[in-house]
């Protein structure tokens, strides 16, 4: 029997938009973890971390998401259940289950999205560990033993689970940390296995396969026939000749000012969905984003050349030499991966996009931001949960329903804890030469992760944004270890990329606590999904990089290839600037970008302030809204992020969760989430199926609107100092 709502208004959650679409009913007669959870669990996850491995070392990433198996498997379950037999079957004299226990439910649905979570958090994305052993082997030409590869992507995800189970009574259990993009996830779920009461307007379902449709008709535009859609830059077609207003205008190369995205794909590439991100988020990350972009850029380029910054392209993810050509890091290579420090002073210094060097700096200010605005706003309450025993929390009804179930113990997360810290701190010291962090270089990123995995967690429960701190921990072991590229990109591994899979496994926890998953399920699917999708993401990756000549090598490939890892280079050149050059010759005394590391005290200081104002006038509920390290969010991740991704995904966003949540709420409710979901699967098909049938097949389309220089804003690269002669640009 399905347990009732809460009768005393007082248990309903306190979050109005988890009120209006979590479930607050609990059925614990439903099997979870039957042979089709299993079976359908494990091929999503494979075939997830299959994919997003194989496309993340193309020209034009693409990122499938588990929307794409939580749709596919539905059809399969049910299909399952209306043709198995109904037997109870023995595997190994160990494992006895029922082939078919009954109709395909919620749960058993839910749990094999957590599966297929982990396809995409550890293939997905950015794919960090592989990211690093590709830059290994690809750009530095580095031998690498397929062992120390293995255990450098397990241990980082295992590292993360560890992280997230010792965190859940902090991030997880708690009313205020409602985690706001698994809502999209639970109103896909209800509208796939309720029924609607009857109502005006289509049910949920309907709605969901209407603009599933159109969302997959319509990618064939942006993604195949009409890539300009992606990023269309009027003002490049009404200035061609101008520098200035090129620079201005591009989409992809410039400010965006005036360009605008019809694509999907394009707006949630960086931020994720701006349906599922509450106002308050939004607006925060809007003033962050024009203060950076309208105000501070244009003062610093124009203004004052802050940087050289005209010898440069206004946005580039390049590196420099003083004269603006592409700074060449195999000129200062020692043959063990160190700096060359004569050749690197005989060579030049290395130089950075003005775009590029402040938005560095603003991830100074967004990390002491982070941990000031967590102490003063939430630090009381983290104290209180830190001494007080749970049953004396506040719970609401979702909290209430899963105590019903057996919870996790403490120690099986230490286990998992202490055993990736002990294999780690083993991989280096067997492959000391290999990896280039010392034992003490792995302890002080652990200690990294545990400081900042909270405050972060924090953050990203409350808002849906996720401030990141790569800079800061490549920055820390730059200054430690000035010359040793490998170390710095396993520094940030085990220092920052270990806290971003645990806050998408504690993502995933909140899921499973609002669809009221059993905690030892959802512990078992994510332990085995990790371990599956880590090897399998090392295997691919592996595959791909042996057997594809001169991968990621830009110059060497042939120009049509699609084999550029454009998401790859950004992490070679991270290890580059923080790693080989380091810190010190481009932040310290005498460096040319010395004075952004004062951003660590702005930001360390900027929380101050709201905090004060919310105790002076605690009835101005608006004042504890301002968030300055969500605010500095809204210039994180440019490059590869451009300005026109964030304004358009900023102006999407204001128009569902203000206008739509102000004046039709009850679409809202219904369908915003809905909405989102589609919009995500009808792109993630489609783009599948155009990658497959077309485009790995090189039948691409060569016409006004699907050329090379997609938004037709050619010099919006070129510098504008006098003297600087670039290929292509004309010389001041």
């Amino acid at each position: 029997m399905a347990s009732k709502a809460p009768s005393e208004e007082t248990e309903r959650c306190p979050i109005e938009e988890v009120a209006l679409v979590v479930p607050e009913t609990d059925d614990p007669s439903l099997p979870v973890m039957t042979f089709r959870a299993w079976s359908l669990g494990i091929t999503s996850c494979v075939l997830l971390i299959f994919l997003n491995t194989f496309f993340t070392f193309r020209t034009q990433p693409l990122t499938i998401s588990a929307i794409l198996m939580q749709i596919a498997v539905l059809p399969i379950g049910r299909f399952m259940a209306a043709t198995l037999p109904n037997r109870q079957v023995t595997l190994f004299r160990i494992w006895t289950f029922n082939l078919n226990p009954g109709p395909f439910n919620i749960k058993e649905h839910v749990i094999i999205t957590i599966f297929a979570n982990c396809g995409v958090s550890i293939g997905g994305g950015d794919a960090y560990s592989i990211g690093a052993i590709t830059v290994m082997k690809a750009y530095y030409k580095q031998t690498l033993s397929f062992l120390c590869g293995i255990l450098i992507v397990l241990t980082t995800q295992i590292l993360g689970y560890g992280w997230a189970g010792m965190l859940r009574r902090y991030l997880v259990e708690p009313v205020e940390m409602w985690w706001p993009s698994n809502l999209a996830q639970v109103s896909l779920f209800r509208a796939l296995h309720e029924k609607d009461a009857k109502s005006k307007g289509p049910t949920r379902m309907q709605f969901f396969l209407i603009f599933f449709v159109a969302s997959f008709a319509y990618y064939a535009l942006p993604g195949y026939l009409f890539p300009m859609l992606t990023f269309f830059s009027w003002v490049c077609l009404v200035w061609p000749h101008s520098i200035t207003a090129q620079q201005i205008g591009s989409g992809y190369h410039g400010l965006g000012v005036g360009a605008f995205t019809l694509d999907w794909a394009g707006i949630s590439a960086y931020h994720g969905s701006p349906l599922v991100t509450p106002f308050s988020s939004i607006l925060n990350v809007a003033v962050g984003f024009i203060m950076f972009i309208y105000i501070i850029v244009p003062l610093c380029y124009w203004k004052f050349d802050t940087f050289d910054a005209r010898k440069f392209p206004i946005f580039s993810n390049q590196l420099f030499t003083t004269t603006g050509q592409k700074y060449d890091t195999t000129k200062i290579l020692t043959p063990d991966f160190d700096l060359n420090v004569a050749a690197y002073e005989n060579y030049g210094k290395l130089y950075l996009s003005p775009l590029f060097a402040l938005s560095i700096g603003s991830g100074f200010a967004r990390f002491t931001a982070t941990i000031t605005h967590v102490l003063l706003f939430h630090g009381s309450d983290i104290w209180k949960q830190s001494k007080s025993a749970m049953s004396s929390v506040k719970l609401d009804i979702h909290a209430k329903l899963m105590r019903n179930y057996k919870q996790v113990p403490q120690w099986w997360f230490l286990i998992l804890l202490a055993g990736s810290i002990i294999f780690s701190l083993l991989m280096s010291f067997i492959w000391k030469e290999d990896v280039q962090l010392p034992w003490w270089g792995m302890l002080f990123a652990f200690g990294l992760a545990w400081v900042v995995t909270l405050p972060i967690g924090v953050i990203q429960a409350t808002t849906n944004q996720q401030p990141g701190y790569d800079i800061i921990a490549q920055f820390m072991i730059g200054y430690v270890l000035p010359g040793k590229p490998i170390a710095n990109l396993l520094f940030k591994i085990y220092g920052r990329i270990s806290t971003i899979h645990a806050l998408a496994f504690l993502s995933d926890l909140k899921l499973g606590h609002y669809m009221k998953i059993p905690p030892r399920c959802m512990y078992t699917a994510q332990l085995v999904g990790t371990v599956i999708a880590g090897i399998v993401n090392l295997g691919v990756a592996w595959w791909m990089l042996d057997s594809i000549e001169n991968i990621c090598d830009v110059e060497s490939l042939h120009p049509d290839s699609p084999w550029t890892c454009p998401k790859y280079r950004v992490t070679f050149d991270a290890s580059v600037i923080w790693g080989l050059v380091g810190p010190g010759r481009l932040f310290g005394h005498g460096g040319l970008y010395r004075n952004l590391v004062w951003l660590f005290l702005i930001g360390a200081v900027l929380p101050v302030p709201v905090w004060v104002l919310s105790k002076i006038f605690p009835d101005k509920k608006w004042i504890p809204l301002i968030n300055v390290p969500v605010i500095s969010y809204g210039f994180a991740g440019m490059p590869p992020a451009t300005p026109t991704n964030i304004a358009s995904w900023l102006i999407t966003g204001t128009i569902f969760n203000y206008f739509v949540f102000k004046y039709r709420k009850n679409w809202w409710q219904k369908y915003n989430y809905v909405l989102s979901a589609s919009l995500d699967a009808g792109t993630a098909f489609m783009g599948v199926l155009l990658f497959f049938a077309l485009q790995n097949e090189n039948r691409n389309l060569h016409w006004w609107g699907a050329s090379e220089v997609l938004d037709h804003c050619t010099l919006a690269s070129c510098p504008t100092a006098p003297g600087i002669a670039v290929k292509g640009c004309p010389v001041f």
